[in-house]
Parts: structure tokens; sequence; C-alpha cells
């Protein structure tokens, strides 16, 4: 089964890019692009997802994006809780939860991140601090998406062993049993044929990687070969 790849452009990218990705992956399925709000609307030949909401549904904040503006511009999809949300703008879970909930009420599917500090990970509570994070930043709802992406990983070539990204997915399936699970931090070209074929992942997001497209073909057909 063709597993899933979702890009996070984060605050890079530009039309030109979005025209080599409508080449390279027009109707493509199981991609989802998500590059900075002022693309959303520039594409009908690819499936589009944004980055963030702000967690009011409407009013006086300037510069910000509501769920429903997304959903009226056919937006199916939105990252939710990325963890330079929360560490950049100070995120907290029940934040996070909020703006999942606002995105199921407009009919878009939060792709909620998870994951570990560095620090966490070293005091091995790693585990813990995910059981923490799924109590308090999922609504209660089988329509979402769980990416888990160890904070201490993410832009930093570092990844989890096989092992490790096995073990963790294993505890999220045994929670999330219907939920679709991705794996990010660090993902490239060189380690995505590795970390699809684990057990319970069932796509990945990718940073970085994304922004050049040959990186990123080479990550897209490898999930359509991962089973």
């Amino acid at each position: 089964m063709k597993k899933w790849v979702v890009a996070n452009w984060k605050m890079n990218g530009s039309l030109q890019l979005l025209q080599d990705y409508q080449q390279a992956f027009g109707n493509s399925e199981n991609l989802i692009v998500c590059p900075p709000t002022v693309y959303l609307n520039q594409s009908t030949m690819l499936t589009l997802g944004a980055q963030n909401i702000n967690e009011h549904p409407k009013g006086a904040f300037t510069g910000e994006i509501s769920a429903s503006m997304l959903a009226d511009v056919g937006i199916k999809y939105c990252l939710v809780g990325h963890s330079e949300r929360r560490q950049h703008f100070g995120e907290a879970n029940d934040l996070v939860r909020e703006k999942a909930e606002l995105c199921l009420g407009n009919s878009i599917t939060p792709i909620i991140c998870i994951g570990e500090t560095l620090e966490q990970y070293q005091a091995g509570k790693t585990l813990e601090i995910l059981r923490t994070q799924l109590k308090e930043c999922l609504p209660d709802s089988k329509d979402l998406w769980v990416a888990y992406e160890p904070v201490w990983a993410i832009g930093t070539g570092l990844t989890p062993t096989t092992e490790e990204i096995l073990s963790t997915h294993a505890f999220l399936r045994e929670k999330l049993s219907t939920v679709t699970l991705l794996y990010g931090g660090s993902v490239n070209e060189n380690n995505a044929e590795s970390i699809l074929g684990i057990p319970n992942v069932d796509g990945v997001l990718v940073g970085g990687a994304c922004l050049d497209i040959d990186k990123i073909q080479l990550i897209y057909q490898t999930s359509a070969s991962a089973n």
C-alpha cells in the first residue's frame, strides 16, 4: 500500500517551486503539500495543506488565518502543534487541542505533531511525554492524524534508530488503532525507505528535503513501493 508523504515547506518556497511540484506530482495520490499560506489557492493539481491556523474562529487578529477560511478555499489538511510553533510561539498542549477542534469543526483533518525534546529523550521520558501529549492535544475524534516528530531530530540531520521508531510507533498504534501515523524529523531521500518500511509508520512528514524537487521525488517514489 502506498504510504503518505507530507511536505512541509515552512517559511520557504516560491511560485516556481509550486509549479515544479505540479509538473512532478500533478494529481498524485498520497502527497500533501503544505506551502506558506499565500500559495494555498494557487494550485488545483495538488492536495494542499496549511501549516497553521489561529485558535479563534474569527476576530480582530491581524495577520492570522482561521479554519473556516481554509475550508473556504478547499483545504482539507492542516498541521497543528508543530514543534517550531511550540518553540517560537509558545503553543502549549491545550492550544494545540483548540486548533485541532476548530479544524475538525470545519471538515479539515488536523495533523497533530507530538514529540520529545533532546533532554527528555536522554532522560528516557519519550513515552511519558507522548502519553501526556496524546491526552492533552487530541480531541475525541478518529478523524485526525498524528505525526511523531522528536524535537531533537528536526532540522538536525539526526534521527532515532529504526528500533526506536518501531517502539514509539507501536506505542502510538496501541493508543490510536485507526489513526494515520506519520514519522517526521530529518527525513530525507537516503533514510525514507527504511523509515517507511517500519510497521505502523503510515507515512512521513518531510521538512528540508521537500524544498529540493529531486529529493522529494525520490522520497515519493519510495513511498509508492513501501509496504
